[in-house]
């Protein structure tokens, strides 16, 4: 995951996928885009320079344009998600404002802890930063006076000329009950999450906008003309008004009669997906439903298509980005080693702090362990980009913390795309955890 932006000693850092997105702001409206030379002229990798140019069509700065590619546009006004607002930092901080109530919507451009002398912090302050700060007013008063917000920690109240100069600058002034480091730490767990969700790739960015369709009244011919025309034979159907009604493929007009209508051979009621659709549940969603290609829509009317190529390529950039935090999977597989004993895939470590309230392992982080191992498995195989179709597990015993597990994987079957796998997770010479999974391949 590259990160947009990270909080570091109460500074806002610039980062490489800044600079990426600021060299594409500085680019002529009009200028053509593309990956390759983005990464050749920046000196990046190429999923580095993809990750900055979706970002930057999500920010309105280009567009991708069916037969000229991604184009530098004019920028469309619109709020910057990638910082908080100060009306967010109060709910975050369980906070009440005391003044300044007109600038809550500015954004956050970074945070000062106001643990140093008024001189000191003097050189830190500008406007729409954040002093984060105690009872001292003198130190509030030069916040304000500069147009940034004051967040006053352990629950302290301003006085009256303080509110009223939070005002007349319109600068946020904030209490929270909170200490300087709880408000700190909350403030960047909410950044991080929230930067966790722009590195979600969603049906949105995947999508083939202005995708080939056909519309009700066309013929069997009409399908014939547009697959000699695109190379490709799955095309949603819609009616007059743009709503998706049916789905048209190859194996619907075989051996049908030219000048048959496509609405006697399609399939109606297909399965579609919305624009926000991660592209996790795209994969599940095509293994699940055996689909080569899925409309996006939105209220109905077609916005775009998603084709199992897609999806894999997506895949494929997502494999080659640098991380620079740890997802939750990542922090519990991290403490396991893995290995291939004969033909089990073995995984062996202890779990991270991850219980219940009865101080047992979570299912959800023995989950993880588990599928990895399967994984691990159907890779020896030849699977490529595999998605889990079915888990069921049996707990024989409570799963300790802090204790050596072996998951071990076996081989059941396998398919042409499809395997299943024995699950076994033991603790010392305890079978504690059995299951059996179903994996498919996404490749074709």
């Amino acid at each position: 995951m590259i990160s947009v932006a990270s909080f570091e000693g109460g500074e806002l850092l610039t980062t490489k996928h800044q600079q990426l997105l600021e060299y594409i702001e500085q680019l002529p409206l009009g200028s053509k885009i593309s990956v390759r030379q983005m990464a050749r002229t920046m000196g990046v990798s190429e999923g580095t320079a993809y990750r900055a140019i979706k970002e930057a069509e999500a920010r309105g700065l280009v567009s991708a344009m069916p037969r000229v590619g991604t184009v530098r546009i004019e920028v469309k006004e619109e709020h910057n998600i990638q910082r908080l607002t100060f009306a967010e930092v109060v709910n975050i901080v369980d906070g009440a404002v005391l003044g300044g109530r007109a600038g809550l919507h500015k954004a956050l451009s970074k945070f000062v802890i106001g643990a140093m002398k008024i001189e000191s912090m003097a050189r830190y302050i500008e406007a729409n930063s954040l002093l984060i700060v105690g009872d001292r007013e003198e130190a509030q008063r030069l916040a304000l006076s500069r147009g940034a917000g004051v967040l006053i920690t352990g629950g302290f109240d301003a006085s009256a000329s303080v509110r009223q100069l939070a005002d007349e600058t319109e600068s946020p002034l904030i209490s929270s009950s909170y200490d300087s480091f709880t408000i700190a730490t909350l403030i960047n767990r909410a950044v991080y999450d929230r930067m966790i969700k722009k590195e979600i790739i969603r049906a949105e960015d995947v999508m083939a906008r202005d995708a080939y369709c056909l519309k009700i009244g066309d013929s069997v011919a009409s399908w014939l003309a547009l697959y000699r025309k695109s190379g490709h034979g799955h095309f949603p159907v819609v009616d007059q008004q743009q709503r998706v009604v049916g789905i048209i493929t190859g194996r619907d007009v075989a051996g049908v009669s030219p000048d048959t209508p496509v609405e006697k051979v399609m399939t109606k009621k297909p399965h579609t997906l919305s624009p926000q659709d991660s592209l996790a549940s795209i994969a599940h969603q095509m293994v699940w439903y055996g689909v080569e290609m899925m409309p996006v829509v939105e209220d109905k009317k077609l916005l775009g298509v998603v084709t199992r190529q897609d999806v894999l390529k997506a895949m494929q950039y997502m494999h080659r980005q640098p991380h620079v935090q740890m997802t939750h999977s990542e922090i519990i597989l991290s403490q396991f080693s893995h290995y291939m004993r004969g033909d089990k895939a073995v995984l062996r470590g202890s779990m991270p702090p991850a219980a219940t309230e009865r101080g047992t392992v979570s299912p959800g982080a023995l989950l993880t362990v588990m599928k990895e191992a399967a994984v691990a498995l159907l890779r020896q195989q030849r699977f490529q980009d595999i998605a889990i179709d079915t888990v069921n597990i049996c707990f024989l015993h409570p799963v300790p913390m802090e204790q050596e597990l072996v998951i071990e994987a076996a081989l059941i079957d396998i398919g042409h795309q499809v395997g299943k796998v024995d699950i076994t997770v033991s603790s010392g010479e305890q079978v504690v955890c059995r299951a059996m999974a179903a994996l498919q391949s996404l490749d074709g």
